[in-house]
């Protein structure tokens, strides 16, 4: 953009003040939030969308691309509009808007409804299209809020139960203007790595406004182009989003996401211990069916010699038969003790555990002059490297 500067005269041609007004905002407001109610809707040439956002008493002109317009819009409704103050080359004062979110219950049910009819009519939401999660699940893609309450809930859950698995984690915000975007660059790393089988969308309770991002037109239908299965665990039972819609499979809460792709420890160790049971059972009864159809066929041997030589060689092989099932079991068992510790080491060496111990982590490449990355608990930062020099051992 062309830089003006203010004359002493304050002598201009229309366009230099224009330019120089469009500076002061950009200074000044850049980029804004402002809520009001929509007025006077309209889209031009299938590209251009205009509107007023008014209150009680003022109104101001509004114009966005319709790309930017992820929520549908009409008259009457309440949003908030991200944008930047202009005046036009006409001389008229608008918002240049670059993204809109609808406030308040009634605008956020009226929004939903009328992306809903959309979507289902194109047939996003179909059932037909719906794949089921792997049994065999061992490699967990995750998009959440590595701060957020739901996401520790789901964690937890995942270690408490069966394990083994390797999650791998995108943390994104989870709400405001600029979760979706955030959510969709999550989704397209996971598609084009391709490492996961599935991919988890997950965000805790909240109220309707923190859950919009979730019905945002853009991010519903990445949801729905992806090529790994998604399941999605967005707020509480009651709450219903697109996104839920457009996903594979949807859990009611985080937690019972975490519980729908894992299996329970308890219950398939009780399983397989049924199991043992049954075929120990099973060997021992063939093996006695075995003693006394050879006890029918030598029918001629005397009882004596029989019960003295016969017998104690089935009784031995029982017993042998017995100890190889018990060393089975308790081999299962070993190893069940052994995952189970190595998931209580991956606890320990949790990065966000380190975090929340004041530490910070630092990633990038570490040379004079070159721009790091630190993540604290709270915040990522960016940093340039001004000196290196050796860390002495004795060094605290």
């Amino acid at each position: 953009m062309k830089r003006f500067e203010v004359k002493m005269q304050n002598s201009f041609s229309p366009t230099e003040f224009i330019a120089v007004v469009n500076q002061t905002l950009e200074y000044a407001y850049s980029p804004v939030l402002v809520t009001g109610e929509v007025a006077s809707f309209k889209v031009n040439q299938g590209k251009w969308v205009f509107f007023d956002l008014k209150d009680e008493e003022s109104s101001v002109s509004c114009f966005m691309v319709l790309w930017n317009m992820r929520v549908p819009l009409e008259d009457g409704m309440k949003v908030t509009v991200r944008a930047v103050p202009k005046l036009t080359k006409w001389g008229k004062f608008s918002l240049t808007v670059d993204a809109v979110r609808p406030v308040g219950e009634g605008s956020l049910k009226k929004a939903y409804e009328m992306l809903k009819k959309k979507l289902t009519a194109e047939g996003l939401f179909d059932p037909a299209k719906k794949r089921p999660l792997p049994t065999d699940l061992t490699r967990l893609g995750v998009i959440s809020s590595t701060q957020a309450a739901g996401y520790a809930d789901f964690i937890k859950i995942i270690n408490a139960r069966w394990g083994g698995m390797k999650v791998s984690v995108a943390h994104t915000q989870v709400q405001g203007m600029d979760a979706p975007d955030q959510i969709i660059k999550a989704l397209k790393y996971f598609n084009e790595r391709g490492e996961v089988q599935v991919i988890a969308i997950l965000r805790g309770g909240g109220s309707a406004d923190d859950l919009s991002c979730f019905n945002d037109e853009a991010l519903v239908r990445e949801i729905a182009a992806s090529r790994i299965p998604v399941i999605t665990g967005i707020g509480h039972e009651v709450d219903e989003s697109l996104a839920d819609l457009a996903a594979d499979v949807r859990a009611s809460t985080p937690s019972n996401a975490a519980e729908m792709l894992t299996h329970d420890r308890a219950e398939e160790l009780a399983k397989l211990e049924r199991a043992m049971n049954r075929a120990k059972q099973s060997l021992l009864a063939r093996v006695e069916q075995a003693r006394v159809d050879n006890r029918n066929k030598v029918g001629n041997i005397s009882n004596s010699l029989l019960t003295k030589y016969v017998e104690p060689m089935f009784a031995a092989n029982r017993e042998k038969i017995s100890k190889v099932l018990t060393r089975i079991q308790d081999e299962l068992e070993r190893k069940a003790t052994l995952v189970r510790h190595k998931q209580e080491l991956l606890v320990v060496l949790n990065p966000e555990k380190v975090l929340r111990q004041g530490y910070a982590i630092l990633s990038g490449k570490i040379s004079p002059g070159s721009v790091v990355k630190i993540t604290t608990l709270k915040q990522d930062i960016k940093a340039e490297i001004k000196e290196i020099y050796e860390r002495r051992e004795n060094e605290s």
